[in-house]
């Protein structure tokens, strides 16, 4: 769709620009950023703000343009405050004056110190705007330049970003827009949303020595997967399907799951079935529904131990430390409902993530791109390689790795849940256990890096023991939630 009605506000989603200035050195890998306007601008469109990125990658952005046929919604400034201008003189920062009951949404961005025109940037009726706070870091010269999101966000949220940006203070000095448009036009059926996530989806790479494979719950399930109940002794086996697993409840502990007790069983469940895996996918409308964000969410009977990199020891195994049963990792594809274009991709690790521009990843097949899991922990990455938690010379390894074990996201998967406008969708009973995937973990983690200190180095012991406080951050302490349970089910990723 081209424009989306936010409820008598038309707006249109810009991605072709006119550089009005660009500066070397500072913000992200010191390599500058760039300040541009939306061009060209539809007719009776007016421009909201300027749009400004870093140069550490390539030109891949949008801004918002606003037509308002009533007159009223929109607004020239009353004048314009000169915040800031670079040492060169070749560019000047202005903050639009709005009139009473009405708020600016972004500033404008001039090559010469002349007052812009009036007619340049549109303010917006203070009840068609929502608070925003500092997003991504863009540029720093003495003062900080930031993009610009809505301070609420998640699945119910109306208020959504027009793309612009900011020069931080202590206070904000620019809004959100939001949607009042109550048939939520921006949303998309669940056909478009198939076809967004087909056209995108994923490859996950494992390492080659991973041991810890994805499957199926229902392969889980039919392999012996067991019920306990607190304070009974005997636990059930789990039906395929899940049927038989308690619905809803505050997750108290009253309820967990487990591999089956047979040893052999037991083992064989841990290691999943890479060759019957399949993703599955959670979409949710976003910032007042001009975003469609889609979560890939993978299932993994058993989470390996840790690995640290200790001083000359690259692989030092944390004993039972990272252990557990149950593991449910994912990505999320944020795309937008103007253009199908995927902007961004949310890659979980552990007890986090982060957020990535989808001009930075490593595309094959057309627009599917490559996620990498960690061995053994399964935290995602856009690249292979060695990172490690905990410092330079001693912390715990997070290993990615292309090899021939693969899931193809788009071959296979199944949809769980859908928001909004999306035909309904029928939840499989699992997904709303929410109960513990895996039981309290048994050990303790400081006394099992005790039990490697003895073969260290002093130096080295110190370094060990320091890292039991990140091993228990990134760890936790026993099998996780479902995916529903999580904040970023109906929240924004963070």
């Amino acid at each position: 769709m081209e424009e989306v009605d936010l409820g008598g506000l038309k707006i249109r989603q810009i991605t072709s620009f006119q550089k009005i200035w660009t500066v070397s050195g500072g913000g992200p890998d010191n390599a500058g950023a760039s300040f541009f306007e939306p061009s060209p601008i539809p007719d009776g469109y007016s421009m909201l703000g300027s749009y400004a990125q870093p140069n550490n990658k390539q030109l891949f952005g949008w801004v918002l343009v606003a037509s308002d046929k009533s007159g009223d919604i929109l607004k020239q400034p009353s004048n314009y405050t000169l915040i800031w201008h670079s040492d060169d003189n070749k560019a000047f920062f202005w903050l639009p004056t709005p009139p009473d009951g009405y708020k600016p949404l972004g500033l404008l961005v001039t090559a010469t110190p002349d007052i812009p025109s009036l007619d340049r940037i549109r303010c917006v009726r203070s009840d068609f705007t929502a608070d925003a706070e500092v997003d991504n870091w863009i540029w720093n010269h003495g003062m900080n330049v930031y993009g610009l999101r809505p301070k609420t966000r998640g699945t119910n949220a109306q208020p959504l970003s027009a793309g612009t940006f900011v020069i931080q203070s202590d206070t904000v000095p620019l809004s959100c827009l939001i949607n009042k448009n109550t048939e939520s036009t921006g949303r998309l059926n669940q056909l478009q949303m198939m076809s967004m996530f087909q056209t995108y989806a994923p490859y996950i790479y494992f390492h080659s020595d991973e041991e810890y494979l994805p499957s199926t719950v229902d392969w889980f399930f039919s392999n012996g997967a067991l019920l306990y109940k607190k304070g009974e002794s005997n636990p059930v086996r789990v039906e395929p399907d899940g049927a038989n697993l308690p619905q809803g409840g505050r997750g108290d502990g009253t309820y967990w799951l487990d591999l089956p007790t047979d040893g052999r069983a037991k083992d064989a469940v841990k290691k999943g079935d890479l060759n019957i895996a399949k993703p599955y996918i959670h979409f949710k409308p976003i910032f007042g529904g001009t975003f469609t964000d889609i979560q890939v969410w993978v299932f993994y009977p058993f989470n390996g131990h840790a690995t640290a990199k200790v001083g000359f020891i690259k692989r030092l195994s944390m004993g039972r430390v990272g252990e557990h049963v149950g593991d449910w990792e994912h990505v999320t594809l944020r795309v937008s409902n103007f253009n199908g274009i995927l902007y961004g991709v949310y890659l979980a690790q552990h007890s986090g993530g982060k957020w990535v521009d989808a001009s930075t990843l490593e595309y094959e097949s057309g627009n599917k791109f490559a996620v990498y899991a960690s061995r053994n922990g399964h935290a995602a990455n856009d690249r292979g390689g060695l990172y490690l938690q905990g410092g330079n010379t001693v912390g715990i390894r997070n290993d990615w790795e292309k090899s021939g074990k693969v899931m193809d996201t788009g071959a296979r998967f199944l949809v769980v849940s859908a928001e909004a406008e999306a035909e309904m969708v029928v939840e499989p009973p699992w997904l709303n256990f929410n109960s513990k995937w895996g039981p309290t973990k048994d050990y303790d983690t400081a006394s099992e890096v005790r039990k490697l200190k003895k073969w260290l180095p002093g130096k080295l012991k110190k370094a060990l023991m320091n890292l039991v406080k990140v091993l228990d951050q990134v760890f936790g302490m026993d099998g996780p939630a479902g995916p529903k349970t999580k904040a970023s089910w109906n929240g924004d990723e963070s």
